[in-house]
């Protein structure tokens, strides 16, 4: 005998897979329409209930704030009025820094910040030249990429944080806490310096992963932290890849770069006129205008560190001038240098005239690498991690200039 199919088994079953179906897609979506409030500067326990409340998935990061109270928040990922569909990130203050973590750490934002001087970086290794350490040429101008890299390894472990000149001379120094400034130029627009092996299939360049650019990309993956960033000084034939040359400055600005200005032909102030001296400057500001306009440095590295004096006749026409109805105006010039610079707080901050570290090695003297840092040790830039304050020792108050940013003394 067959037996009758019991349709009403049938039905219960699909009813309850379409239940659970339901079920589970109110569980996934049930924040998906929750909008996000406002949370800055309310109390981080409102903010915790507030996400329970609404199932908000969640994370809270504390950092010290001299402007928002302690257990307030300081910033969130979400946007106001955003419909939440990721995990919600809080920063929540801890309140001003204690004193004791400044003298524990030696803040001193009035300290010397190095400006490296690096020209061509060749595919050696040290042992391979026939100077002292890392140098390819006897003065120590060209480098080893296994100096190079030394050298980069060198400065990370050591606390340094790679920041742009612009920021430097400008003041806008964002360091971590404890950590110390690093500026790194390059003059001479050598080929070395971000080789083009050529085009992948979309048109972007590929860069030889042993010249400097590709070096940096390489501590840039190794070191997210490490803000990776350089200034790289041309003359006219800019990177000597005329193929290249273009699609290489606007590849080097989008990637936290900066380009500046090294004159026309590498001249030596002191051996030419005035209107040489603007003909000089004024063409490589016009031929950056044609490439990339108003996305490069008005900063000049004076070849050989020459005029030597500020006082020369020629050195205001490097700051201000006008060659073939074409005006300019420089912020700040490079000297070919020896030591450390001053913080651009202090009073004896002259961006006009910098002074750079010779990256090379001499045993420890005549102001190498080695000698440089160990001079540091004493009187480098530490930062509290704000770019917003300067914080140094009461002692030091009659050596900072007048600025907009709070000051906090200890």
């Amino acid at each position: 005998m067959i037996k009758k199919f019991k349709w009403h088994r049938l039905f219960i079953l699909i009813l309850g897979i379409l239940v659970f179906i339901v079920g589970f897609w109110f569980l996934i979506t049930s924040n998906q329409n929750i909008k996000m409030i406002y949370l800055i500067n309310m109390d981080i326990e409102e903010v915790i209930e507030y996400a329970k409340k609404n199932k908000i998935d969640y994370e809270i990061i504390e950092e010290y704030s001299e402007d928002i109270e302690k257990n307030k928040v300081i910033a969130q990922n979400i946007k106001e009025k955003t419909i939440v569909n990721e995990k919600l990130i809080i920063k929540v203050s801890l309140g001003p820094k204690p004193v004791d973590i400044y003298k524990k750490l030696g803040v001193n934002e009035l300290g010397r910040v190095p400006i490296m001087m690096y020209h061509g970086i060749h595919n050696m290794k040290n042992e391979q030249t026939l100077y002292t350490g890392g140098n390819v040429d006897n003065e120590g101008y060209n480098r080893t990429t296994e100096a190079f890299r030394a050298d980069l390894e060198f400065y990370y472990q050591n606390d340094y944080r790679m920041i742009k000149l612009n920021d430097y001379i400008n003041g806008n120094i964002d360091v971590d806490l404890g950590k110390s400034p690093i500026v790194l130029t390059f003059d001479d627009g050598s080929e070395n310096n971000i080789k083009v092996t050529g085009l992948d299939n979309k048109g972007n360049i590929i860069i030889d992963p042993n010249s400097a650019v590709g070096i940096l990309e390489e501590f840039k993956n190794k070191y997210p932290d490490y803000n990776v960033t350089a200034t790289f000084f041309l003359n006219i034939g800019l990177f000597e890849q005329l193929k290249y040359n273009e699609k290489i400055l606007k590849w080097l600005v989008e990637n936290n770069y900066d380009i500046g200005n090294h004159t026309y032909g590498h001249i030596n102030f002191t051996n030419v006129n005035k209107t040489e001296t603007q003909k000089q400057v004024a063409t490589v500001y016009q031929k950056l205008d044609e490439i990339i306009k108003d996305k490069y440095v008005k900063i000049v590295s004076l070849p050989y560190g020459s005029p030597f004096k500020k006082s020369h006749d020629n050195f205001d026409f490097i700051l201000n001038g006008k060659y073939n109805d074409y005006s300019y105006k420089t912020d700040a010039t490079l000297r070919v240098g020896w030591e450390s610079d001053y913080s651009p707080f202090s009073t004896d901050f002259d961006k006009t005239f910098i002074k750079r570290i010779r990256a090379y090695d001499n045993n420890g003297s005549e102001f190498d690498i080695e000698m440089n840092f160990k001079r540091l040790e004493s009187n480098r830039y530490i930062s509290d991690g704000d770019k917003n304050t300067v914080v140094i020792k009461k002692e030091n108050l009659q050596n900072l200039i007048s600025t907009t940013k709070k000051i906090i003394s200890y």
